[in-house]
């Protein structure tokens, strides 16, 4: 199984910034004024929400600050497109489509325990605690930069360029039309796609954990939970449904550029690009946590693709 590498992760997603000034560049569309009046808004937004993650963060030990408002952001930036832009109906598309997929993972994060009245407690992803552990955060200045530039400021940086194409749309006379119609056909059926993936994760881990709970012992559990890790749906087709859901929709999202005549290839698709790159990442670290902690989890690696689903193999 292969494992996470922080250096060339934060290497790779370094360079990949570079790719969005060549673009706008190369390719463009370049933005006018009220397309750049309201990046300025949004970057404002943006730079606030990094400066609440990285304070937060480091003040209570919870840096899961940006995981909470990761599915709160896109809405917010997509309806301030919206209204700058004149709500035309491309732009109120793609804001509604934006605010279903920010409810659905919203309330699938809260009810892990996320959010709480105090809102800087709530339970972390328990990711970060493992990369807190790593060697390269021995010291606690280290991981302290790594929550600045990467928790806080790129995170931020990147749920804001996701939404570029409804910035560069803004500036659109085409009407809605087939490519816009399509897009948003394609993004609400992986929504349910997600939606779906997320709630088989969800049973199964609750059941799973209240048998554990009952005092009983993995490998007593009936299968398939005494695997441990979910080979049922979805499951069995992909190790990472949601994630492959999730990289779709917002290449979807990036079509509506497509569809508003701003050609095939235009620097807004930064954003669906850095997403994959991330996840690449994010899935190799929860591929490591997994593959220590259940013995089965490597065989279940080699037989089932990492993203896109397949035929499920008779082993699962």
């Amino acid at each position: 199984m292969k494992k996470m590498n922080i250096p060339l992760m934060a290497t790779l997603l370094a360079l990949s910034l570079i790719v969005c000034p060549i673009l706008y560049f190369a390719v463009g569309p370049m933005l006018d004024a009220v397309q750049l009046d309201t990046l300025k808004i949004l970057g404002i937004i943006a730079g606030c929400s990094a400066v609440f993650c990285f304070v937060v963060g480091e003040a209570t030990g919870n840096n899961s600050q940006m995981d909470k408002l990761w599915s709160l952001l896109p809405i917010a930036y997509t309806w301030v497109i919206a209204v700058k832009g004149g709500l035309s109906l491309r732009l109120v598309v793609m804001a509604v489509l934006a605010t279903l997929w920010g409810i659905r993972l919203t309330v699938n994060f809260a009810r892990k325990g996320a959010y709480k009245l105090k809102f800087w407690e709530g339970v972390e992803d328990y990711r970060w605690a493992v990369v807190r552990s790593g060697p390269a955060f021995k010291k606690r200045w280290a991981w302290a930069l790594f929550d600045l530039g990467f928790i806080s400021v790129y995170q931020n940086a990147l749920v804001l360029m996701t939404t570029f194409p409804a910035l560069v749309a803004m500036k659109s006379d085409k009407p809605f039309g087939w490519v816009d119609a399509v897009a948003a056909l394609l993004m609400l059926g992986f929504i349910l796609v997600e939606t779906v993936a997320d709630e088989q994760q969800w049973r199964f881990q609750t059941r799973k954990w209240a048998m554990l709970n009952e005092g009983r012992r993995l490998e007593e559990l009936p299968a398939p939970y005494n695997k441990g890790f979910n080979t049922t749906g979805l499951w069995g087709r992909s190790r990472h449904p949601n994630y492959f859901a999730e990289q779709a929709i917002w290449g979807c999202f990036y079509l509506f550029s497509i569809g508003a005549g701003m050609g095939i290839v235009n620097w807004s698709v930064i954003g669906a690009l850095l997403l994959i790159v991330l996840f690449q990442g994010s899935s190799s670290l929860a591929e490591e946590i997994s593959g220590g902690k259940y013995p089965e989890y490597e065989q279940y690696c080699q037989s089932v693709p990492r993203f896109i689903p397949g035929r499920k193999p008779k082993v699962f």
